[in-house]
Protein backbone atom coordinates (compact mmCIF):
# COMPACT_ATOMS: atom_id res chain seq x y z
CA UNK A 1 0.00 0.00 0.00
CA UNK A 2 2.73 2.46 0.68
CA UNK A 3 4.58 1.09 -1.83
CA UNK A 4 1.03 2.77 -4.23
CA UNK A 5 1.18 6.12 -2.49
CA UNK A 6 4.80 6.45 -3.19
CA UNK A 7 4.51 6.08 -6.83
CA UNK A 8 1.22 7.91 -7.02
CA UNK A 9 2.81 11.03 -5.34
CA UNK A 10 5.86 10.72 -7.47
CA UNK A 11 3.29 10.66 -10.32
CA UNK A 12 1.42 14.10 -9.17
CA UNK A 13 4.71 15.81 -8.64
CA UNK A 14 6.50 15.06 -12.45
CA UNK A 15 3.00 15.97 -13.52
CA UNK A 16 3.25 19.12 -11.56
CA UNK A 17 6.49 20.04 -12.26
CA UNK A 18 5.89 19.35 -16.66
CA UNK A 19 2.29 21.69 -15.56
CA UNK A 20 4.15 24.34 -14.23
CA UNK A 21 6.90 25.89 -16.73
CA UNK A 22 3.50 25.93 -19.23
CA UNK A 23 1.14 27.72 -16.78
CA UNK A 24 4.33 30.51 -15.85
CA UNK A 25 5.44 30.94 -19.40
CA UNK A 26 6.46 34.13 -20.55
CA UNK A 27 6.20 35.55 -23.66
CA UNK A 28 8.40 38.68 -25.49
CA UNK A 29 9.45 40.61 -28.78
CA UNK A 30 11.72 43.40 -29.19
CA UNK A 31 11.68 45.54 -26.32
CA UNK A 32 10.48 43.24 -23.82
CA UNK A 33 11.93 41.31 -20.71
CA UNK A 34 11.40 39.91 -17.39
CA UNK A 35 12.73 43.60 -16.00
CA UNK A 36 11.98 46.40 -18.45
CA UNK A 37 8.95 47.41 -20.96
CA UNK A 38 11.03 49.98 -23.97
CA UNK A 39 8.71 52.53 -25.42
CA UNK A 40 9.44 55.04 -27.86
CA UNK A 41 7.82 58.30 -28.87
CA UNK A 42 8.63 61.58 -31.00
CA UNK A 43 7.31 64.79 -30.04
CA UNK A 44 7.97 68.21 -30.92
CA UNK A 45 9.73 69.72 -28.04
CA UNK A 46 10.74 72.27 -30.69
CA UNK A 47 9.31 73.82 -34.06
CA UNK A 48 5.79 75.25 -34.46
CA UNK A 49 3.68 72.66 -32.68
CA UNK A 50 6.87 72.48 -29.34
CA UNK A 51 3.56 73.78 -27.33
CA UNK A 52 2.61 69.83 -26.74
CA UNK A 53 5.72 68.74 -25.85
CA UNK A 54 4.00 69.25 -22.47
CA UNK A 55 2.70 65.95 -23.54
CA UNK A 56 5.99 63.97 -23.67
CA UNK A 57 6.96 65.54 -20.32
CA UNK A 58 4.28 64.36 -18.69
CA UNK A 59 4.46 60.75 -19.62
CA UNK A 60 7.81 60.99 -19.16
CA UNK A 61 7.30 62.07 -15.80
CA UNK A 62 4.65 59.39 -15.14
CA UNK A 63 6.78 56.62 -16.23
CA UNK A 64 9.67 57.80 -13.66
CA UNK A 65 7.21 57.55 -10.81
CA UNK A 66 5.56 54.22 -11.77
CA UNK A 67 9.34 53.30 -11.78
CA UNK A 68 9.82 53.66 -8.47
CA UNK A 69 6.33 52.30 -7.55
CA UNK A 70 7.71 48.57 -8.86
CA UNK A 71 6.92 49.57 -12.64
CA UNK A 72 3.95 47.36 -14.49
CA UNK A 73 4.08 43.50 -12.89
CA UNK A 74 7.30 44.36 -12.00
CA UNK A 75 8.86 45.81 -15.16
CA UNK A 76 10.10 49.24 -15.10
CA UNK A 77 9.55 51.25 -18.60
CA UNK A 78 12.08 52.47 -20.66
CA UNK A 79 10.76 55.45 -22.26
CA UNK A 80 12.50 56.98 -25.19
CA UNK A 81 11.33 60.31 -25.92
CA UNK A 82 12.54 62.37 -28.98
CA UNK A 83 12.34 65.42 -30.59
CA UNK A 84 10.74 65.43 -34.02
CA UNK A 85 10.03 69.22 -34.69
CA UNK A 86 6.74 68.68 -35.58
CA UNK A 87 8.90 68.24 -38.57
CA UNK A 88 7.11 64.94 -40.89
CA UNK A 89 11.00 63.67 -42.20
CA UNK A 90 12.47 64.10 -38.76
CA UNK A 91 9.90 61.71 -37.59
CA UNK A 92 10.59 58.76 -39.99
CA UNK A 93 14.44 59.14 -39.13
CA UNK A 94 13.55 59.50 -35.31
CA UNK A 95 10.70 56.48 -35.94
CA UNK A 96 13.00 54.28 -37.91
CA UNK A 97 16.28 54.93 -34.82
CA UNK A 98 13.56 53.85 -32.46
CA UNK A 99 12.15 50.35 -34.20
CA UNK A 100 15.74 49.45 -35.78
CA UNK A 101 18.32 50.61 -33.20
CA UNK A 102 16.57 50.94 -30.11
CA UNK A 103 14.20 48.17 -30.70
CA UNK A 104 11.08 49.55 -28.98
CA UNK A 105 8.20 46.87 -28.23
CA UNK A 106 6.19 50.29 -29.40
CA UNK A 107 5.74 53.77 -30.06
CA UNK A 108 3.41 55.63 -28.12
CA UNK A 109 1.39 58.96 -28.52
CA UNK A 110 3.49 60.37 -31.30
CA UNK A 111 1.80 63.58 -32.19
CA UNK A 112 0.57 65.41 -35.28
CA UNK A 113 -1.44 64.02 -38.51
CA UNK A 114 1.23 64.99 -41.11
CA UNK A 115 4.15 63.18 -38.42
CA UNK A 116 2.12 59.81 -38.11
CA UNK A 117 0.78 59.80 -41.80
CA UNK A 118 5.06 59.67 -42.70
CA UNK A 119 5.33 56.97 -40.31
CA UNK A 120 1.83 55.20 -40.83
CA UNK A 121 2.70 52.58 -43.44
CA UNK A 122 5.90 51.88 -41.75
CA UNK A 123 4.54 50.90 -38.61
CA UNK A 124 2.35 48.65 -40.29
CA UNK A 125 4.84 46.96 -42.85
CA UNK A 126 6.64 46.44 -39.39
CA UNK A 127 3.64 45.53 -37.05
CA UNK A 128 5.28 47.16 -34.33
CA UNK A 129 2.07 48.97 -32.22
CA UNK A 130 1.78 52.29 -33.25
CA UNK A 131 -0.12 53.50 -30.25
CA UNK A 132 -2.72 55.98 -29.10
CA UNK A 133 -1.71 58.78 -31.87
CA UNK A 134 -1.76 62.05 -30.56
CA UNK A 135 -4.37 63.15 -33.25
CA UNK A 136 -7.71 62.47 -34.48
CA UNK A 137 -7.65 61.54 -37.55
CA UNK A 138 -10.38 59.28 -39.38
CA UNK A 139 -7.24 57.14 -40.68
CA UNK A 140 -5.94 55.30 -37.51
CA UNK A 141 -9.29 53.79 -37.29
CA UNK A 142 -8.38 51.10 -40.44
CA UNK A 143 -8.75 47.77 -38.63
CA UNK A 144 -8.73 45.67 -41.88
CA UNK A 145 -5.95 47.65 -43.64
CA UNK A 146 -3.69 49.13 -40.91
CA UNK A 147 -4.40 46.74 -38.11
CA UNK A 148 -0.68 48.01 -35.84
CA UNK A 149 -2.38 51.56 -35.51
CA UNK A 150 -4.61 52.66 -33.38
CA UNK A 151 -5.40 57.17 -32.22
CA UNK A 152 -6.37 58.38 -28.79
CA UNK A 153 -8.00 61.77 -29.15
CA UNK A 154 -11.94 61.61 -30.57
CA UNK A 155 -12.20 61.80 -34.53
CA UNK A 156 -11.62 64.58 -35.62
CA UNK A 157 -14.41 64.38 -38.04
CA UNK A 158 -16.73 63.96 -35.81
CA UNK A 159 -15.70 66.71 -33.73
CA UNK A 160 -16.26 68.90 -36.94
CA UNK A 161 -19.57 67.33 -37.22
CA UNK A 162 -20.58 68.32 -33.23
CA UNK A 163 -19.68 72.19 -33.84
CA UNK A 164 -21.92 72.15 -37.03
CA UNK A 165 -24.90 70.38 -35.60
CA UNK A 166 -25.02 73.04 -32.90
CA UNK A 167 -24.74 75.73 -35.27
CA UNK A 168 -27.49 74.66 -36.65
CA UNK A 169 -29.68 74.15 -34.16
CA UNK A 170 -28.59 77.06 -32.75
CA UNK A 171 -27.97 80.02 -35.52
CA UNK A 172 -28.96 78.22 -38.75
CA UNK A 173 -29.02 81.10 -40.77
CA UNK A 174 -25.40 81.77 -39.58
CA UNK A 175 -22.68 83.20 -42.04
CA UNK A 176 -19.32 81.24 -41.21
CA UNK A 177 -15.69 81.89 -41.62
CA UNK A 178 -13.27 78.92 -41.34
CA UNK A 179 -9.42 79.34 -40.91
CA UNK A 180 -7.80 75.99 -41.04
CA UNK A 181 -4.29 74.52 -41.34
CA UNK A 182 -3.28 73.48 -44.98
CA UNK A 183 -2.67 69.75 -44.55
CA UNK A 184 -4.62 66.07 -43.49
CA UNK A 185 -5.22 67.44 -39.91
CA UNK A 186 -7.20 70.50 -40.79
CA UNK A 187 -8.94 69.14 -43.69
CA UNK A 188 -10.42 66.41 -41.80
CA UNK A 189 -11.96 69.00 -39.15
CA UNK A 190 -13.32 70.66 -42.25
CA UNK A 191 -14.45 67.52 -44.26
CA UNK A 192 -16.76 66.76 -40.96
CA UNK A 193 -17.86 70.20 -40.41
CA UNK A 194 -19.35 70.54 -43.88
CA UNK A 195 -20.62 66.63 -43.85
CA UNK A 196 -22.67 68.06 -40.41
CA UNK A 197 -23.87 70.99 -42.42
CA UNK A 198 -25.13 68.81 -45.03
CA UNK A 199 -26.93 70.62 -48.02
CA UNK A 200 -26.38 74.17 -46.03
CA UNK A 201 -22.60 74.20 -45.99
CA UNK A 202 -22.24 75.73 -49.76
CA UNK A 203 -24.28 78.84 -48.59
CA UNK A 204 -23.56 79.00 -44.63
CA UNK A 205 -19.20 78.59 -45.07
CA UNK A 206 -19.42 82.36 -46.67
CA UNK A 207 -14.91 82.26 -46.29
CA UNK A 208 -12.10 80.28 -45.87
CA UNK A 209 -8.70 80.57 -45.18
CA UNK A 210 -5.60 78.46 -44.76
CA UNK A 211 -1.94 78.74 -43.36
CA UNK A 212 1.42 76.76 -43.57
CA UNK A 213 2.86 76.04 -39.86
CA UNK A 214 5.93 77.48 -41.44
CA UNK A 215 3.54 81.07 -41.45
CA UNK A 216 4.79 83.65 -38.82
CA UNK A 217 1.22 84.70 -38.35
CA UNK A 218 -2.32 84.57 -39.62
CA UNK A 219 -3.19 87.89 -38.73
CA UNK A 220 -3.97 89.11 -42.44
CA UNK A 221 -6.46 86.13 -42.72
CA UNK A 222 -7.96 87.12 -40.10
CA UNK A 223 -8.92 90.17 -41.32
CA UNK A 224 -9.86 88.97 -44.62
CA UNK A 225 -12.06 86.63 -43.08
CA UNK A 226 -13.56 89.60 -40.95
CA UNK A 227 -14.35 91.21 -44.33
CA UNK A 228 -16.43 88.67 -45.06
CA UNK A 229 -19.03 89.51 -42.94
CA UNK A 230 -18.93 86.16 -41.15
CA UNK A 231 -20.92 86.07 -37.46
CA UNK A 232 -19.60 82.52 -36.83
CA UNK A 233 -15.69 81.55 -36.97
CA UNK A 234 -14.69 78.19 -36.71
CA UNK A 235 -10.86 78.14 -35.79
CA UNK A 236 -9.04 75.03 -37.03
CA UNK A 237 -5.86 75.43 -35.66
CA UNK A 238 -2.95 74.11 -33.57
CA UNK A 239 -1.61 76.20 -30.00
CA UNK A 240 0.78 78.44 -31.01
CA UNK A 241 -1.45 79.55 -34.52
CA UNK A 242 -4.95 79.61 -32.04
CA UNK A 243 -3.56 81.93 -29.71
CA UNK A 244 -2.61 84.42 -32.36
CA UNK A 245 -6.23 83.82 -34.25
CA UNK A 246 -7.86 84.55 -30.43
CA UNK A 247 -6.15 87.70 -30.03
CA UNK A 248 -6.11 88.88 -33.63
CA UNK A 249 -10.16 88.63 -33.17
CA UNK A 250 -10.45 90.14 -31.10
CA UNK A 251 -7.64 93.13 -31.79
CA UNK A 252 -9.57 93.62 -34.94
CA UNK A 253 -12.95 94.19 -33.56
CA UNK A 254 -14.71 90.95 -34.88
CA UNK A 255 -17.75 89.36 -32.64
CA UNK A 256 -18.52 86.21 -33.91
CA UNK A 257 -19.63 83.01 -32.28
CA UNK A 258 -16.07 81.16 -32.32
CA UNK A 259 -15.81 77.65 -32.12
CA UNK A 260 -12.15 76.51 -31.35
CA UNK A 261 -10.77 72.93 -31.80
CA UNK A 262 -10.42 70.77 -28.95
CA UNK A 263 -6.79 70.13 -29.52
CA UNK A 264 -6.01 73.78 -29.16
CA UNK A 265 -8.55 74.21 -25.93
CA UNK A 266 -5.72 74.30 -23.65
CA UNK A 267 -6.38 76.94 -20.89
CA UNK A 268 -2.32 77.24 -19.98
CA UNK A 269 -0.84 77.13 -23.38
CA UNK A 270 -2.94 79.08 -25.46
CA UNK A 271 -6.13 81.14 -23.72
CA UNK A 272 -3.20 82.29 -21.41
CA UNK A 273 -1.59 83.71 -23.78
CA UNK A 274 -3.99 84.91 -26.31
CA UNK A 275 -5.70 86.96 -23.03
CA UNK A 276 -8.12 85.21 -20.83
CA UNK A 277 -10.37 88.08 -21.16
CA UNK A 278 -10.67 87.93 -24.84
CA UNK A 279 -11.00 83.87 -24.67
CA UNK A 280 -14.20 84.61 -22.89
CA UNK A 281 -17.48 82.52 -24.40
CA UNK A 282 -15.36 80.22 -26.75
CA UNK A 283 -17.02 77.12 -27.62
CA UNK A 284 -15.31 73.61 -27.38
CA UNK A 285 -15.30 70.57 -26.77
CA UNK A 286 -13.76 68.40 -23.97
CA UNK A 287 -13.67 64.55 -22.45
CA UNK A 288 -10.29 65.24 -20.55
CA UNK A 289 -10.12 66.96 -16.78
CA UNK A 290 -8.68 69.69 -16.51
CA UNK A 291 -6.05 71.22 -14.03
CA UNK A 292 -7.97 74.38 -14.41
CA UNK A 293 -10.89 73.89 -13.33
CA UNK A 294 -12.03 73.80 -9.69
CA UNK A 295 -14.56 71.37 -10.13
CA UNK A 296 -11.49 68.64 -9.89
CA UNK A 297 -9.50 70.07 -6.81
CA UNK A 298 -10.67 67.48 -4.38
CA UNK A 299 -10.68 64.47 -7.03
CA UNK A 300 -8.09 61.71 -6.02
CA UNK A 301 -6.61 61.62 -9.82
CA UNK A 302 -6.19 65.54 -9.90
CA UNK A 303 -4.25 65.39 -6.32
CA UNK A 304 -1.85 62.76 -7.85
CA UNK A 305 -1.46 64.43 -11.29
CA UNK A 306 -0.67 68.04 -9.70
CA UNK A 307 1.52 66.00 -7.57
CA UNK A 308 3.86 64.04 -10.21
CA UNK A 309 3.84 67.73 -11.67
CA UNK A 310 4.94 69.17 -8.87
CA UNK A 311 7.68 66.58 -7.61
CA UNK A 312 9.09 65.71 -11.48
CA UNK A 313 8.16 68.06 -13.89
CA UNK A 314 7.48 71.42 -12.09
CA UNK A 315 8.57 73.37 -14.80
CA UNK A 316 4.81 72.42 -16.41
CA UNK A 317 2.03 74.49 -15.39
CA UNK A 318 -1.15 72.02 -14.05
CA UNK A 319 -3.41 74.26 -15.93
CA UNK A 320 -1.90 73.38 -19.52
CA UNK A 321 -4.89 70.85 -20.84
CA UNK A 322 -2.05 68.87 -23.20
CA UNK A 323 -0.54 68.34 -19.57
CA UNK A 324 -3.35 66.64 -18.29
CA UNK A 325 -4.25 65.15 -21.98
CA UNK A 326 -0.40 63.45 -21.38
CA UNK A 327 -1.59 62.27 -17.68
CA UNK A 328 -4.60 60.35 -19.72
CA UNK A 329 -2.61 58.90 -22.39
CA UNK A 330 0.33 57.69 -19.98
CA UNK A 331 -2.86 55.72 -17.67
CA UNK A 332 -4.03 53.99 -20.93
CA UNK A 333 -1.32 52.94 -22.08
CA UNK A 334 -0.35 51.45 -18.54
CA UNK A 335 -3.44 49.70 -18.14
CA UNK A 336 -3.22 48.11 -21.72
CA UNK A 337 0.52 47.06 -20.17
CA UNK A 338 -0.79 45.11 -17.26
CA UNK A 339 -3.82 43.70 -19.27
CA UNK A 340 -0.86 41.91 -21.34
CA UNK A 341 0.58 40.21 -18.36
CA UNK A 342 3.65 38.57 -19.09
CA UNK A 343 2.89 37.78 -22.43
CA UNK A 344 4.69 41.04 -24.12
CA UNK A 345 4.86 40.44 -27.66
CA UNK A 346 3.45 43.17 -30.01
CA UNK A 347 0.55 41.21 -31.42
CA UNK A 348 -0.63 40.71 -27.97
CA UNK A 349 -0.27 44.30 -26.76
CA UNK A 350 -2.39 45.36 -29.81
CA UNK A 351 -5.10 42.82 -29.05
CA UNK A 352 -5.35 44.43 -25.29
CA UNK A 353 -5.57 47.76 -26.87
CA UNK A 354 -8.26 46.71 -29.35
CA UNK A 355 -10.36 44.71 -26.89
CA UNK A 356 -11.04 47.82 -23.89
CA UNK A 357 -14.64 47.51 -22.26
CA UNK A 358 -16.20 50.44 -20.78
CA UNK A 359 -12.56 51.80 -19.10
CA UNK A 360 -12.79 54.69 -17.14
CA UNK A 361 -9.63 56.64 -18.03
CA UNK A 362 -8.73 58.31 -14.23
CA UNK A 363 -8.41 61.47 -15.77
CA UNK A 364 -10.90 61.46 -18.68
CA UNK A 365 -14.52 62.98 -17.70
CA UNK A 366 -16.89 60.82 -15.38
CA UNK A 367 -19.13 58.72 -17.76
CA UNK A 368 -16.35 59.27 -21.07
CA UNK A 369 -15.53 55.62 -21.15
CA UNK A 370 -12.70 53.67 -23.30
CA UNK A 371 -14.00 50.96 -26.03
CA UNK A 372 -12.63 49.69 -28.58
CA UNK A 373 -13.37 46.08 -30.18
CA UNK A 374 -11.34 44.67 -33.51
CA UNK A 375 -13.74 46.28 -35.89
CA UNK A 376 -13.38 49.69 -34.31
CA UNK A 377 -10.43 51.12 -32.62
CA UNK A 378 -12.33 54.44 -32.49
CA UNK A 379 -11.72 54.67 -27.92
CA UNK A 380 -13.95 57.87 -27.80
CA UNK A 381 -17.36 58.19 -29.01
CA UNK A 382 -18.79 60.50 -26.61
CA UNK A 383 -18.02 64.21 -26.69
CA UNK A 384 -19.13 67.14 -24.18
CA UNK A 385 -19.53 70.61 -25.65
CA UNK A 386 -17.91 73.08 -23.38
CA UNK A 387 -17.59 77.61 -23.24
CA UNK A 388 -14.72 79.29 -21.25
CA UNK A 389 -16.13 81.04 -19.17
CA UNK A 390 -12.68 83.57 -18.42
CA UNK A 391 -11.53 81.04 -15.88
CA UNK A 392 -12.06 77.27 -17.09
CA UNK A 393 -14.27 75.14 -19.77
CA UNK A 394 -17.72 75.21 -18.33
CA UNK A 395 -19.80 72.10 -19.74
CA UNK A 396 -23.04 72.99 -21.39
CA UNK A 397 -26.03 70.61 -22.55
CA UNK A 398 -25.57 66.95 -22.26
CA UNK A 399 -22.45 64.71 -23.50
CA UNK A 400 -23.25 64.20 -27.79
CA UNK A 401 -22.38 60.80 -29.17
CA UNK A 402 -21.42 61.36 -33.14
CA UNK A 403 -19.74 58.96 -35.36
Amino acid sequence: MKKRQFALTALCISLIGFALPAAAQKKYDPGASDTEIKIGQTMPYSGPASAYGVIGKVQAAYFKQLNETGGINGRKINFITLDDGYSPPKTVEMIRRLVEQDEVLLTLGTLGTPSNTAIHKYMNTKKVPHMFLATGASKWNDPKNNPWTIGFNPNYQSEGKLYAQHILATKPNAKIAVLMQNDDYGKDYFNGFKEGLGAKAASMIVSQATYEVTDPTIDSQIVTLKGSGADTFFNITTPKFAAQAIRKVSDVGWKPTHYLNQVSASVGSVLKPAGLDVSVGLISMNYIKEGADTRWDNDPTMKDFKALIKKYSPEVSPDDGNASYGYAVAQLMAHVLRQAGDNLTRENVMKQATSIKDFQVPMALPGVLANTSPTDFALFQTMQLVKFDGKAWVEFGKPVAVK
